[in-house]
C-alpha cells in the first residue's frame, strides 16, 4: 500500500494537470475569465450563475425568501428541490467569499476546483487499488477529469461535475467495505455525494458497485468474506442514502411535479460516430463524450495483451469496460443508468462512469509492469483500427487526426522509454503528461468554440447587469407589490440574478402547475417549457401585483436581427395586493381555462377587458392563407397582413405563439416573435395603439414555417383594466406578512369569498391548517367565518418524510459507530492482559497462559 507521500505527490499532480489543461484551453477560446465569452447551454445561457447568486443572497441574508421557498422566480416557487439539485455541493458554499458583482468569477472557480478534485481523488483511488508509480497514477487522475464528458458537456453543468468528483469517492468508500475498514466515514460520504447531486450520484454508485464486484471477483477472498464485503457495501451505501433524505427526498418528488419539457425517445448513437468521440477534436451533442487522452487509450487498450496482468483479472476489467461501453447503446441498460427516465437533453449522462473505468483499467496495465512490446504493438493496433472506423462519421474534422497521431506517437515513445533508467524515466513522464496536457487544452479549446458557434453565446457580469439590478433595487417594493426585472432577459433566471420578483424561472423542477397557468395567460417559454419567460402584459401584471416593470434594450449577446437602443426605464402601476378576495368562482375545481389567452387573463381577473375580433389574414399577393386545424392559419416564410377592427385608442397585443419572425402594427416598430412549438413559445406582445378609425392592420413577416391563431389580436380597454384594480383593492389585503416558508395576510372586516394568493398552486401550501386550493392556478382558501387573518404556509412534498429518514439513518450510525468502539475497546482490553467480560482474573504470580 503507498505511503502518503506518493499518494499526495499523485493526487496533487493530477490537480495541476487538470487545472493548467482547462485554464490554457478556456484561455484560447477566450471564454470568461480569459476573454468576453461565457460557457452556455442553448438558449438557457449560463443559468446556474443565477442559482449561485440565490445560494450567494441566502448566505448573506439578502434573498427574498428562504431554503423552503424562492419569491424571486416563477412568482414563488419551491427553493429545496432547486438547492439539492444545484447547490448542495460542499463547493458551492466557496461562492460567499467573492463579491457579488463576481458570481460569475465564482461559479468558475467552483468548476474547476470540481474538476482538479476529481483528478485528485481519482489517483488516490488508482493507488489504493494497486500500487504503482505516482506520476502515472497522477497523470491518469488529470486524464479522467478532463475526459470529453468532463470538460464538453458538465462544465457548463457544475452540479454535474459531482458525479465527476463522486465515483472515485464511491469507488473508495467501496473498497473500504470489502476490507472492513472507515465503518463511520463510508456511510458520511455516500451521503455527501448523494445529497451533492443524486441524479449522478446514482450513476457513480452503479459504477462503483461494478468496480466493486469485479474487486471481489479478483481477488479470491473465501465466501464468507464476500458476504460480508456486499453486506457491508450495502448497508453503507443504505445509511448514507437515508442520511441525505432530507434532501433527496424533495428533489425527487419536486421532478414528479415538473412540467415534462422534452419527450424524445432514446436512439443509439452510430457507432462511427461513438467512435468518433473518442479521438480529439470531435463534437455532437447526442453522442457519448468519450474522449480521455491517446495515451490513457493505449494504456487500456493494451491491458488485453499484457501478458504480466494475471488474466482473471486481466480479461474482467477489460470485459467490465466493454459492457459499460455496449450498455450505453441498448435501450433498456441506457433507461437503467438514466433511473428508467430518458433525460431532456444529452442522452449520454453516464459516460463519465465509462470513462472511470476505462482510465482503471489503463491503471491496472501499467500497474503490473510497463507494457511488454506485444502489448504495446496490440494496443497501438486496435487503437489505429478504432481510428479507421471513426473515418466513417461525419464529426471527424481536420484536426482530429493530427492530434490523435502525435499523441498516439508520444504515448508509445513515453512506454518504450518508460524502463530504461532514471533519465529516460524523466524523459518518458515529460512525454505522456505534456501528451496529455496538450491534448486536452486542445481539446477543451476547441469544445468552447464549438458551444460558442453552434449555441448562444452570453457575456459574463457587467455594465447591463449593474444596471439592471440597480434600477430593479430602486424601484423594490417587496411584498407591496412586485418588481420584474423585465421581459428583455439575459438568462433565464434574471431575477435571481439581478434582483426583483419576476415571472422567469428555468430549472429541471419547473412546476407544471406554473408552466400550465403562463401558457394559458399567454406567456413564452423555451426548453420546452421548462424555461418560463416574463409576460410583459398590465392584465397579468395586475393579476400577480406587478407594481414596477423594468424594460431596456435586448441583450446584444441574443442574436436578435431588430435594432434596440433602448434604455433602461421603469414603469410603475397601480395593482392589486398579493393577497386578494374574489367573490365568485368555487376553489378546488379543474382550471377551466380556454383556447383563448386574452378571455383567460379576463377570468383570472374578474373582469371584461379585452376585445377579441375576428382575423382575416391574407399572404403578400392578397390570396387567402389556408387553415392548420380549426383555430389556426398555415403560415411560411414571407410577408402576410392580419386586419382585425377594435375601438380607437385601445391596445393592440398580439398572441401567435408558433410564429417565429416579425410583426408591425402600421406604421409602428417592429415587434420580434420567436416560436417554434413545442421547444419555443411566443409570448403575447403589445403592438401599439389602435387609431382612430378603429382598424388594425399588422404586418406579419415569418422566417420560418408556423401557425397563427384565428383569435390572434386582442385589444386592452385601460379604463376598465383601472376600473378592475380599483375594485381588487378594495376588497384586497389590508397588510400582507410574507416569509420565506409562508404568507400571511389582514382581511377587510366582513370578509366573505374566496381568498386568492398571487402564487402559483404548487404542491406543498396549506392554508389555516389544511391543503390549499386552487383558484385558475393560484394558491386559495375560502375567507375565515369570522373575518381576520388567513395564514398560508409552504413545506416542500418529501421534507418531512426525508427528515424522519434522516434522523433514523442518523440514529443507526450513531449505533453502529458506539457499537464498534464498544467493540474495539473491549478487544484492547482482552489483548492488554486486563480483565475483560471472557477473560477470568488470574491469581498472583499465575504464569500467563500459552498462546496457540
Amino acid at each position: 500500500m503507498p505511503t502518503f507521500r506518493p499518494r499526495l505527490r499523485a493526487g496533487s499532480l493530477a490537480a495541476l494537470l487538470t487545472v493548467a489543461a482547462v485554464c490554457a484551453g478556456d484561455a484560447v477560446a477566450r471564454v470568461f475569465p480569459f476573454g468576453p465569452h461565457t460557457r452556455s447551454v442553448n438558449d438557457l445561457g449560463n443559468q446556474f450563475v443565477p442559482f449561485h447568486a440565490r445560494l450567494w443572497d441566502l448566505l448573506h441574508g439578502n434573498a427574498d425568501g428562504g431554503l423552503l421557498l424562492n419569491w424571486s422566480s416563477g412568482y414563488g416557487t419551491s427553493f429545496l428541490p432547486d438547492l439539492g439539485t444545484y447547490l448542495t455541493s460542499p463547493f458551492a458554499l466557496l461562492v460567499g467569499v467573492f463579491p457579488r458583482d463576481r458570481i460569475d468569477l465564482a461559479v468558475y472557480v467552483v468548476t474547476v476546483l470540481k474538476m482538479a478534485s476529481a483528478a485528485a481523488l481519482m489517483a488516490l483511488f488508482l493507488l489504493t487499488l494497486r500500487g504503482g508509480r505516482w506520476w502515472v497514477a497522477g497523470a491518469l487522475g488529470g486524464s479522467y477529469a478532463l475526459c470529453g464528458w468532463s470538460v464538453a458537456e458538465a462544465s457548463y453543468n457544475p452540479m454535474w461535475l459531482d458525479g465527476l468528483i463522486a465515483l472515485p469517492l464511491l469507488c473508495l468508500v467501496a473498497e473500504w467495505a470489502r476490507t472492513g475498514r472507515h465503518r463511520i466515514a463510508g456511510p458520511l460520504l455516500v451521503a455527501v455525494v448523494w445529497a451533492a447531486n443524486f441524479y449522478t450520484a446514482y450513476m457513480a454508485t452503479l459504477g462503483a458497485a461494478l468496480v466493486l464486484a469485479v474487486r471481489l471477483f479478483t481477488e479470491r477472498d473465501d465466501r464468507r468474506a464476500v458476504v460480508r464485503g456486499l453486506v457491508r457495501a450495502v448497508c453503507t451505501v443504505g445509511v448514507g442514502a437515508g442520511l441525505s433524505a432530507p434532501v433527496l427526498l424533495p428533489v425527487y418528488l419536486g421532478t414528479k411535479h415538473a412540467y415534462p419539457g422534452w419527450d424524445r425517445p432514446f436512439a443509439p448513437a452510430a457507432w462511427p460516430d461513438v467512435l468518433a468521440r473518442l479521438l480529439p477534436a470531435t463534437y455532437s451533442f447526442f453522442t457519448p463524450a468519450l474522449f480521455l487522452g491517446t495515451g490513457t487509450l493505449l494504456l487500456a487498450v493494451a491491458l488485453a495483451f499484457q501478458q504480466s496482468v494475471p488474466g482473471r483479472e486481466r480479461w474482467a476489467w477489460a470485459g467490465l469496460v466493454a459492457g459499460v461501453a455496449l450498455s450505453m447503446q441498448w435501450e433498456p441498460t441506457h433507461l437503467l443508468w438514466h433511473a428508467f427516465a430518458t433525460p431532456n437533453g444529452s442522452p449520454y449522462r453516464q459516460t463519465f462512469v465509462l470513462a472511470g473505468l476505462v482510465v482503471i483499467a489503463a491503471w491496472v496495465s501499467v500497474s503490473y509492469g510497463w507494457p511488454e512490446r506485444r502489448a504495446l504493438f496490440g494496443g497501438a493496433a486496435v487503437l489505429v483500427l478504432l481510428a479507421a472506423g471513426a473515418g466513417f462519421s461525419d464529426l471527424v474534422t481536420g484536426w482530429t487526426y493530427p492530434l490523435f497521431a502525435v499523441g498516439l506517437v508520444a504515448a508509445a515513445c513515453a512506454l518504450v522509454l518508460a524502463g530504461r533508467g532514471r533519465r529516460l524515466a524523466a524523459l518518458a513522464a515529460v512525454l505522456l503528461i505534456g501528451a496529455q496536457a496538450g491534448q486536452a487544452a486542445a481539446a477543451t479549446a476547441y469544445f468552447d468554440r464549438q458551444r460558442l458557434n453552434r449555441l448562444d453565446d452570453y457575456a459574463p457580469w457587467g455594465e447591463r447587469q449593474r444596471t439592471q439590478a440597480a434600477v430593479v433595487a430602486g424601484a423594490d417594493g417587496w411584498p407591496g407589490y412586485r418588481t420584474d426585472p423585465g421581459r428583455e432577459q439575459t438568462t433565464t433566471n434574471d431575477p435571481l440574478l439581478v434582483g426583483g420578483q419576476g415571472g422567469a424561472y428555468y430549472s429541471s423542477h419547473t412546476p407544471a402547475v406554473l408552466t400550465r397557468t403562463m401558457r394559458a395567460l399567454g406567456g413564452g417559454w423555451t426548453s420546452n417549457g421548462r424555461a418560463v419567460q416574463s409576460l410583459d402584459n398590465p392584465v397579468t401584471d395586475a393579476v400577480f401585483s406587478v407594481g414596477a416593470r423594468v424594460r431596456g434594450p435586448r441583450d446584444p449577446h441574443q442574436g436578435s436581427n431588430v435594432p434596440d437602443d433602448r434604455p433602461v426605464t421603469v414603469s410603475r402601476a397601480e395593482v392589486p395586493p398579493l393577497v386578494t378576495v374574489r367573490r365568485t368562482g368555487r376553489p378546488g375545481e379543474p382550471v377551466p381555462y380556454g383556447r383563448s389567452p386574452f378571455r383567460n387573463q379576463e377570468q383570472l381577473l374578474g373582469s371584461r377587458v379585452y376585445t377579441v375580433p375576428t382575423t382575416a389574414l391574407r399572404a403578400a399577393d392578397g390570396g387567402t392563407v389556408a387553415d392548420k386545424g380549426a383555430y389556426d392559419y398555415r403560415v411560411g416564410r414571407g410577408t402576410y397582413t392580419l386586419t382585425a377592427a377594435c375601438p380607437a385608442g385601445s391596445e393592440a397585443y398580439l398572441w401567435s405563439p408558433d410564429m417565429f419572425g416579425r410583426a408591425r402594427l402600421g406604421g409602428g416598430p417592429e415587434v420580434e416573435f420567436k416560436g417554434q412549438l413545442p421547444a419555443r413559445r411566443a409570448a403575447m406582445q403589445r403592438l401599439g395603439t389602435v387609431g382612430g378609425g378603429g382598424s388594425v392592420r399588422v404586418t406579419l413577416t415569418p422566417v420560418r414555417a408556423g401557425t397563427v391563431p384565428h383569435g390572434a389580436v386582442g385589444c386592452l380597454d385601460r379604463a376598465r383594466l383601472a376600473s378592475a384594480v380599483t375594485g381588487l383593492k378594495r376588497t384586497g389585503a389590508t397588510a400582507v406578512h410574507v416569509t420565506g416558508h409562508g404568507v400571511r395576510a389582514e382581511l377587510p372586516p366582513g370578509t366573505t369569498g374566496t381568498v386568492v394568493i398571487a402564487a402559483p398552486r404548487i404542491a406543498g401550501w396549506s392554508c389555516q391548517g389544511r391543503p390549499a386550493d386552487s383558484y385558475l392556478g393560484l394558491v386559495a382558501t375560502p375567507a375565515p367565518a369570522r373575518g381576520g387573518a388567513v395564514d398560508c404556509t409552504f413545506r416542500p412534498p418529501g421534507l418531512r418524510a426525508g427528515a424522519v429518514a434522516g434522523a433514523g439513518s442518523l440514529a443507526v450510525l450513531v449505533l453502529g459507530g458506539s457499537a464498534l468502539a464498544y467493540r474495539r475497546r473491549r478487544s484492547e482490553t482482552g489483548r492488554s492482559g486486563r480483565p475483560g467480560p471472557d477473560r477470568a482474573p488470574q491469581p498472583a504470580g499465575a504464569p500467563e497462559p500459552v498462546k496457540v
